[in-house]
C-alpha cells in the first residue's frame, strides 16, 4: 500500500472497500457509503439488499481512520457499537465485521483482541473498538456508555423506538457528538416511517436512502423472481422494494386517515354555530403514563366532524372536571365518559350533564374500535391535523397516533379511544360492520 492509496481510501469509503478490503459493492451500497455522513442517517431497504454487509464496511472504515471532529480526539478510544432488538440480531453485523477484517491482509494484523463475553467486542491496535449490544429492556444494556458511531439495526421492529433512540442512544452520542445510523427493513408505517418522513420533508436534519432488493446483483435473480411471483403486492412493496406500507395490523389504514384529514374542509365554519346537527363529546381518562383526552364531534347528516380536542397530562382531577364542564358549556350535547377504574367517581361529579359511562372491557373496546374503523371506511368522519405540545415539550400529533395504533398494541392510544367514545352513540349493532378477523389459530 502506497501513501496515495491510503489517502484515497481515507477520502473515499468506496475506495477503502475496494483497495483495502478488496471487496465489491453494488451501486446502492456505494451511494450509502459516500452520502450517509450526516449526524443521523436512515437506510430502509428490501430483504437481501445487503444493508448488514455495507454497515460492516462502514464500521471498519470509521474504525480504521477514527473519523470524528478533532475536538474529541482527547477521548482515549474510538468507540463503535452495532445494536439491535436482540443480541443475536446485533451479532449479525458484528460477525460480518470480524469476517471481513480477518480476510483482509491489511486489517488482520491490526486486530488486537476479539472477545465474546460479556458481549462481543473487537479491538484494533490503533485504539478503536467495536461492540455488539442489545437494545432490550428499553436500552438498559447501553446505559453508562458513550460512542462515536452507533448503528441501530432493524429499528423498525423495536418495541419502544422513541424512548430508546431519543432518551438512551442520543445521550450515548452526546459526549462525542457522534453519528447515528438507523438501518432497517420496513415494518408498516410506524415510528421509523415517521422519522423517515420527517427527514424527507425537511422537518428534521439527516440523510435518507431507500433500496430495492433487485439492486443487489450478487444474489440470485431467479430466487428474487420466485419470491415476487409468490408474494402479495404488499409484501413485494415492503420486502422487495423496501417501501413503507400498512402492515395489516393497524386499526386504521393510512389511506383512511388521509381521507379523513382531507374531508375536514367540508365542514363550513358557519355550520359550527348553526342549528344543523348536534354535538357529542367523548373523554378518555388518564391511566399511568397516559393522557386524558377529550374530543367533541359535530354530527351532520350522519357524518362526524371533530371540532374540539384537548389533551391533558399530569393534571389534577379537579382540573379535568372543570375542563369537561367548560367543553359542555361551549358544545352542549351528549357526554360519553370512560368509567373504567376510578372513572365512575368522575361520572358522579359530572351528573349535571347526565354523562353516559363506558367501561372498557375487552368486548366493549373491540366494538368501540371497530366502530371507529367503520366510520373511516364509509368516509363518515373528518378531523384536522391536531398537533399539541406534550408534558415533555415534544410535539404530539393526532395523525401519528391514529396511524400507529394497532389491534395488538393500543393501550396508550388515548385520543383514538376518546374519538371512539365520541362517535359511540352513533353505533348501530344490527348493521354489517367489516369482514371478520382471524386473531389466532
Amino acid at each position: 500500500m502506497t501513501k496515495q492509496k491510503w489517502r484515497n481510501a481515507y477520502i473515499d469509503p468506496v475506495c477503502f472497500a475496494e483497495s483495502i478490503l478488496e471487496i465489491e459493492l453494488h451501486p446502492g451500497q456505494k451511494k450509502w457509503l459516500r452520502d450517509s455522513f450526516q449526524k443521523e442517517n436512515l437506510l430502509v431497504t428490501g430483504n437481501r439488499w445487503g444493508k448488514s454487509f455495507v454497515s460492516a464496511v462502514k464500521i471498519l472504515y470509521r474504525a480504521v481512520f477514527k473519523i470524528r471532529d478533532i475536538r474529541y480526539s482527547y477521548k482515549q478510544k474510538y468507540r463503535i457499537v452495532t445494536a439491535s432488538i436482540t443480541q443475536d440480531q446485533a451479532n449479525i453485523i458484528f460477525n460480518q465485521v470480524v469476517r471481513i477484517a480477518r480476510e483482509s491482509k491489511i486489517l488482520e494484523p491490526l486486530i488486537l483482541t476479539i472477545t465474546k463475553t460479556p458481549f462481543p467486542k473487537l479491538e484494533f491496535s490503533n485504539g478503536s473498538s467495536i461492540e455488539a449490544r442489545s437494545t432490550q429492556n428499553r436500552g438498559e444494556y447501553l446505559l453508562g456508555n458513550d460512542y462515536d458511531y452507533f448503528i441501530f439495526d432493524e429499528v423498525a421492529f423495536e418495541a419502544d423506538p422513541e424512548y430508546v433512540v431519543e432518551e438512551v442512544i442520543m445521550m450515548r452520542l452526546a459526549d462525542r457528538d457522534g453519528i447515528l445510523d438507523l438501518v432497517s427493513t420496513p415494518n408498516g408505517k410506524n415510528w421509523f416511517y415517521k422519522r423517515f418522513s420527517e427527514i424527507k420533508s425537511n422537518q428534521r436534519t439527516g440523510y435518507i436512502q431507500s433500496g430495492d432488493t433487485r439492486e443487489n446483483q450478487f444474489i440470485s435473480e431467479r430466487a428474487v423472481k420466485d419470491r415476487i411471483q409468490n408474494f402479495s403486492d404488499r409484501r413485494i412493496h415492503q420486502n422487495i422494494m423496501g417501501q413503507f406500507v400498512d402492515s395489516g395490523g393497524e386499526i386504521l389504514k393510512s389511506e383512511y386517515v388521509e381521507k379523513a384529514l382531507e374531508r375536514i374542509h367540508l365542514l363550513d365554519k358557519r355550520k359550527l354555530t348553526d342549528n344543523d346537527g348536534f354535538y357529542i363529546s367523548g373523554w378518555d381518562l388518564a391511566r399511568k403514563q397516559t393522557a386524558t383526552v377529550g374530543i367533541t364531534v359535530k354530527v351532520i347528516d350522519g357524518n362526524a366532524f371533530v371540532v374540539a380536542l384537548e389533551r391533558l397530562q399530569m393534571v389534577d382531577w379537579d382540573v379535568v372536571i372543570e375542563k369537561i364542564k367548560a367543553r359542555q358549556r361551549k358544545y352542549p350535547g351528549r357526554l360519553i365518559v370512560d368509567a373504567t377504574g376510578l372513572g365512575d367517581v368522575m361520572v358522579q361529579q359530572l351528573s349535571e350533564y347526565n354523562p353516559t359511562p363506558v367501561v372498557f372491557t375487552q368486548v366493549v373496546k373491540g366494538e368501540l374500535l371497530t366502530n371507529v374503523e367503520f366510520f373511516h371506511v364509509q368516509n363518515k368522519i373528518a378531523y384536522g391535523r391536531w398537533e399539541l405540545l406534550d408534558s415533555q415539550g415534544k410535539i404530539w400529533s393526532l395523525e401519528d397516533e391514529l396511524k400507529e395504533a394497532r389491534w395488538d398494541n393500543n393501550n396508550k392510544c388515548d385520543s383514538l379511544m376518546a374519538l371512539a367514545l365520541a362517535i359511540w352513540p352513533l353505533y348501530k349493532r344490527d348493521r354489517f360492520i367489516i369482514d371478520p378477523r382471524v386473531g389466532t389459530i
